[in-house]
């Protein structure tokens, strides 16, 4: 079993910046994708980003030049960086991890973004 923990949501003005974290856990909790999504009031859950273990990354189209997306192998933990933020970016923000046969999810952490 594996869990995923995200942390570092919050409220941001629009135009500011946060960074997300998500530490995976529990026996075999290195995986070979790791990445991220969110879903917004209303709408279906959507691919932010994701992570390879060698580091190959790929971006929603409206992600791209504004979110990187890392990874630090030793620490099980892939990390979200978000600029330029926008009042569109506000939703739970879930960490996904791809593991052999299954896939777990984190438990989601708010991201809101306004004035």
């Amino acid at each position: 079993q594996v869990q995923l923990v995200e942390s570092g949501g919050g409220l941001v003005q629009p135009g500011g910046s946060l960074s997300l974290s998500c530490a995976a856990s529990g026996s075999g909790s290195s995986s070979a994708v790791m990445g991220w999504f969110r879903q917004a009031p209303g709408k279906q859950r959507e691919l932010v980003a994701t992570i390879t273990r060698g580091g190959s990354r790929n971006y929603a189209d409206s992600m791209k030049g504004r979110f990187t997306i890392s990874r630090d192998n030793a620490k099980n933990t892939v990390y979200l960086q978000m600029n330029s933020l926008k009042p569109a970016d506000t939703a739970v923000y879930y960490c996904q991890g791809l593991y052999p046969g299954t896939t777990y999810w984190g438990r989601g952490t708010q991201v809101a973004v306004s004035a």
